[in-house]
């Protein structure tokens, strides 16, 4: 959807985009605290010195990622959202949206599970610092490649066609009830989730605990899905990508 189309969107739904923006807010709430409240202990369970994780940590951990993924993925997903209850309002439902949109961020959830375990791992092979950046220009080229490549995959182009259409895909998809929402909730994730898993990986690059970066790649989304060049915008940051990875990686190989 163009910005214009979800602005015009927005403000025939304010009540839902209060609420999506509150959400929203919250989410950057608690990154920001997060970084600027280090000696705070929850805080510092998200930050685990080395590999010897405790319950703490592996909970704290999930849930700061769980909170990222909200903070990151929901202001792409506003549109179709929106476009959601607007449907739904017309439809003369009610009480689906809340469906959809936890279906949806299940899908993120499952993912923060994975980067959780992802994140160990890391640790245990030295690859990241405790505040989460890459400590390996191996690891940091391999990941600017790989994000770069997968800009120009076709499950890139579909899943972000469905993301960019959102009155398309809920034609299409389109189920009633709350299974019939769950279902679109999940899908439209997935879609979601193939657009964006390989740009989620950078975030080991420079750190989840870097406020600058995170909103960097959470503004890269959004762009990429709601602006009226975002599929141009898309392939030029996967060249930048690409040649910022090559670079990282050949200068390792010459020293």
């Amino acid at each position: 959807m163009e910005s214009v189309g979800s602005i015009a969107l927005a403000r025939r739904e304010p009540r839902a985009t209060v609420i999506l923006l509150v959400v929203i807010l919250l989410g950057w709430v608690f990154l920001v605290w997060a970084v600027m409240d280090m000696t705070n202990p929850l805080a510092q369970l998200m930050m685990p010195m080395d590999s010897n994780w405790t319950m703490g940590n592996i909970v704290a951990v999930f849930v700061m990622w769980a909170a990222m993924m909200m903070a990151m993925m929901l202001p792409a997903a506003a549109p179709m959202v929106l476009t959601f209850v607007n449907l739904c309002r017309h439809k003369q439902l009610s009480g689906l949206a809340w469906v959809f949109v936890t279906a949806y961020l299940a899908i993120w959830t499952l993912f923060s599970a994975a980067a959780t375990v992802l994140h160990w791992g890391l640790q245990v092979y030295g690859m990241i610092t405790p505040m989460m950046a890459s400590s390996s220009i191996w690891l940091t080229g391999i990941l600017l490649v790989v994000a770069g490549t997968v800009q120009f995959t076709p499950l890139k182009e579909v899943c972000l066609r469905h993301c960019r259409t959102p009155m398309g895909f809920l034609l299409t998809e389109w189920r009633d009830g709350a299974t019939g929402t769950l279902h679109m909730g999940f899908k439209h994730g997935l879609f979601c989730l193939g657009c964006c898993w390989a740009l989620m990986g950078l975030l080991f690059v420079a750190g989840v605990m870097n406020i600058a970066w995170v909103a960097a790649l959470t503004a890269a989304v959004v762009i990429e899905k709601i602006h009226p060049a975002g599929v141009k915008i898309g392939k030029f940051l996967g060249v930048i990508l690409i040649l910022t990875g090559l670079v990282q990686i050949a200068t390792l190989a010459v020293s």
